[in-house]
């Protein structure tokens, strides 16, 4: 199966699974977060669409316990930035339908949990097809050292992605 038809039948299965009210294991993200030493704790999450795992109940939870959050701006030519946000600030609908925070003040974030359709055990991942994240990973890791951490489903897991040249590896996923 090539990406497209990968992304429309796991994007099927998800929405048919959604009233099942799936969980990912945050303690396994503690987990990574404490391994990686990662000293600066800004953390850049998103805003669930579509379905995907509940990022927010992870980011608040994150928030608690002293992480600094931040939350992706679409821009033109399928780029975006993080900006920083609080569970106290409110949020703005972008042209997608999807909350972005009201904030102008971009950062760099150290932590990225990562939305995905599909991944498989090398940690490829298929997104919605524009790219934005594969670009924005290549464009942080030009300036910090960064961790990558997609948050899935299990079901999500499929044998193999076919992957091209643009294509960003993850350094983990973290599932249900």
């Amino acid at each position: 199966m090539n990406k497209s038809e990968i992304r429309k039948k796991i994007l099927k299965i998800r929405k048919q699974k959604s009233s099942q009210n799936l969980n990912i294991n945050y303690e396994d993200i503690l987990k990574i977060l404490k391994k990686s030493k990662i000293k600066d704790k800004l953390v850049g999450g998103y805003y669930p669409y579509n379905h995907e795992v509940d990022a927010m109940k992870i980011l608040k939870k994150l928030e608690r316990k002293g992480y600094q959050i931040s939350l992706p701006k679409i821009k033109k030519n399928f780029q975006m930035n993080f900006f920083n946000w609080s569970k106290n600030e409110p949020l703005e609908i972008n042209k997608y339908g999807i909350p972005e925070p009201i904030s102008d003040n971009v950062v760099y974030p150290d932590i990225l949990l990562i939305p995905l359709s599909a991944f498989d055990k090398r940690l490829y991942r298929i997104g919605y097809g524009g790219g934005y994240y594969d670009r924005y990973i290549k464009k942080i890791k030009k300036r910090k050292k960064i961790i990558t951490i997609g948050l899935a489903y299990s079901f999500q897991r499929v044998k193999k992605i076919p992957i091209n040249k643009h294509d960003v590896k993850l350094d983990y996923v973290v599932t249900d």
